[in-house]
């Protein structure tokens, strides 16, 4: 499975910006699809997962401004970030999980909002 990141970049406070992850490879053990951020000095920490039965999760600190979505005929998830905010800087990585609980990776965007 190969994650292919892309739209990150510097944007203002308050602005928007979605980023893209497209998959390729091998998808048909995908489970779990999601993305996950970390900030200089910190860990790396979830965002937003959709999984293949339920609900999709949330960080408290992006519900009501981040909306994850997919579309399977692209094979691609999306991460639409509005209200961004200083805290939301860090690099962001997409992220599917197998039904055998590997995970693959993308390389990472970096998102840059500046107050």
């Amino acid at each position: 499975v190969q994650l292919q990141a892309c739209g990150g970049g510097l944007v203002q406070a308050g602005k928007s910006l979605t980023l893209s992850c497209a998959a390729s490879g091998i998808l048909v053990s995908i489970n779990n699809v999601g993305w996950y951020r970390q900030a200089p000095g910190k860990e790396r920490e979830l965002v937003a997962v959709i999984p293949s039965f339920g609900d999709v999760v949330y960080a408290d600190s992006v519900k009501g401004r981040f909306t994850i979505f997919r579309d399977n005929a692209k094979n691609t998830v999306y991460l639409q970030m509005k209200s961004l905010k200083s805290e939301d800087t860090s690099v962001y990585y997409c992220n599917a999980e197998t039904v055998n609980h590997i995970h693959y990776w993308g390389k990472g965007t970096q998102v840059t909002v500046s107050s």
